[in-house]
C-alpha cells in the first residue's frame, strides 16, 4: 500500500509541473527569453512538488510505521533543498526576463547597462539569502542544533564582537558593493581609467570588480577602491566622447592646408559622429609651434581608432608635402678671429659668470648686462655690494674721536 501510494504520488508530482510550466509558457507566449530559460526551473519544480506528494502519500499510508519519522525528516530536508533550488532558478528567470526587455547592443545603452548591473547584484544578495535561510531551516529541524543555537543566542555579545572585528573588511566591500550598484557610480560595460589603465567593467560582485583592460588583462580591485579612490568614468552619462591629436611644428606649419586635410580624413571615414572637428595653434614657445586637433567619437574604442587613424594622416601629409614644417633644431654662425664662419650654439650666462673671451664691451653701456659681460657691469654691480670694511673703520674712528 505505501509504495502504490509513493507512485501515484510523483506521478501525480510530475504531471502537476508539466501543466505548470505549459500554463506559464502559454501565458506568456511573446516573451522568448522565458521559453529559453523556463528549463532552469523545471528539475527543481519536479523534485519539490514529488516530495511533497510523497510526504503526504506516506503520512496517510504510513503514519504508524517505525520508520516513518527518520524517512518523513530526510524527505523535509530534500524538500528545503529543493524549495530553495525553486527559488533560486526563479531568480534566475526573473532576471532573464528583465534584462531581456532592456537591450545593450544599441549605441546608447546607458539605462540597460545600469539595470543589468543592479539586477545581478540583487539576484547574487537574493541567492545568498535563499542558501542561508535554507541552511539555518535544516538546522532547525535537529533538536541538539537547536540546543545548540539557543547556547550560541545567549553568548551573542562576545560572538558578534569577534566576527564583527573578523568580518569587518569582507562587510565593508560587501557594502560598497550594493553602493556601486544602486548609486549608479559604475555599471558592466563602462568604460574607465583605473591605476593608468583603460578598459571596461566587465563583471561587479558583492566584493571586488573586474576590469577588462584593453590588452586583454583583468584588473581585480576590491569594491572599496571605487568608493573611496578617484577614477575616470567616460559613460557616466552618455557614450560619446572627444579626445585630442597634438604636433610640435615649425613655424613655418601651413596651418591652412593642414584644416583641409583633416576635412578630408573626417569626411572619408566612419568612425568621426560629426560632432566636434578642429585644428587650433594653442601654444607657440621654445622655437616650435602647438598644433591641436580636437575631434569627437560615438565611444571610447572609436576615439582611439580615430586619433590614431588621424595621427598617421598627418605625418604622411607633412612628411610628403611640406617638410618644412616638421621640428628643426636652429643653430647660430658666428665669425671667428681668423675669418673663417664657425658654427656654434650661444653661449649660456649665468649671475656671476665671466664674460666670453674675446667678447667686446657694447658701445651704449645702457645695454651691457646687469652684473657680467662687460667692464661697466661690473662696475655697475657694485651699487649692489653695499659699504666695504674702509667704510666701517672710518666711522669707528670717527666716533672713537668724538668721545
Amino acid at each position: 500500500m505505501p509504495f502504490l501510494a509513493v507512485t501515484m504520488a510523483v506521478a501525480a508530482g510530475l504531471i502537476l509541473s508539466w501543466l505548470l510550466r505549459k500554463l506559464v509558457l502559454r501565458l506568456n507566449r511573446k516573451r522568448p527569453e522565458l521559453q529559453a530559460t523556463s528549463r532552469v526551473a523545471r528539475q527543481p519544480l519536479r523534485l519539490a512538488l514529488c516530495l511533497i506528494g510523497i510526504r503526504v502519500a506516506l503520512g496517510l499510508t504510513a503514519s504508524a510505521g517505525s520508520w516513518h519519522g527518520a524517512v518523513d525528516h530526510f524527505l523535509l530536508i530534500a524538500l528545503i533543498g529543493s524549495l530553495a533550488w525553486l527559488a533560486v532558478a526563479v531568480l534566475l528567470i526573473v532576471e532573464a526576463v528583465v534584462l531581456g526587455r532592456h537591450s545593450v547592443d544599441v549605441a546608447d545603452n546607458r539605462r540597460a547597462r545600469r539595470l543589468r548591473t543592479q539586477m545581478i547584484l540583487a539576484r547574487r544578495i537574493a541567492v545568498a539569502l535563499v542558501v542561508v535561510l535554507a541552511v539555518g531551516s535544516v538546522m532547525l529541524t535537529f533538536p541538539a542544533i537547536q540546543a545548540l543555537g539557543a547556547g550560541l543566542l545567549a553568548s551573542a555579545g562576545v560572538i558578534s564582537i569577534v566576527a564583527g572585528l573578523a568580518a569587518q573588511t569582507s562587510l565593508v566591500n560587501v557594502f560598497a558593493g550594493m553602493q556601486l550598484a544602486f548609486t549608479d557610480a559604475i555599471r558592466v560595460d563602462d568604460v574607465v581609467v583605473v591605476q593608468k589603465e583603460w578598459g571596461r567593467i566587465e563583471e561587479i560582485t558583492l566584493t571586488y570588480v573586474v576590469v577588462h583592460i584593453w590588452d586583454d588583462r583583468r584588473l581585480i580591485l576590491p569594491s572599496t577602491y571605487f568608493t573611496t579612490t578617484p577614477f575616470e568614468n567616460w559613460t557616466r552619462r552618455q557614450s560619446e566622447v572627444m579626445g585630442t591629436v597634438e604636433f610640435d611644428l615649425d613655424w613655418r606649419a601651413p596651418v591652412e592646408d593642414m584644416r583641409a586635410e583633416l576635412r578630408r580624413v573626417l569626411s572619408g571615414t566612419g568612425l568621426w559622429d560629426e560632432r566636434v572637428g578642429v585644428l587650433q595653434i594653442i601654444d607657440a614657445t621654445g622655437g616650435y609651434v602647438r598644433v591641436r586637433i580636437l575631434v569627437s567619437a560615438a565611444d571610447s574604442a572609436a576615439l582611439f581608432d580615430l586619433r590614431c587613424l588621424i595621427r598617421e594622416a598627418m605625418v604622411t601629409f607633412l612628411q610628403q608635402g611640406h617638410p618644412q614644417a616638421l621640428p628643426h633644431q636652429r643653430w647660430e654662425h658666428a665669425v671667428s678671429d681668423g675669418g673663417s664662419t664657425a658654427q656654434r650654439k650661444a653661449p649660456l650666462r649665468g649671475l656671476g659668470s665671466p664674460a666670453a673671451s674675446g667678447a667686446r664691451p657694447p658701445a651704449d653701456p645702457h645695454e651691457s648686462q646687469l652684473f657680467t659681460g662687460s667692464i661697466e657691469a661690473v662696475e655697475r654691480s657694485r651699487a649692489f655690494t653695499g659699504p666695504g670694511d674702509e667704510v666701517f673703520e672710518d666711522r669707528d674712528r670717527t666716533l672713537a674721536s668724538k668721545n
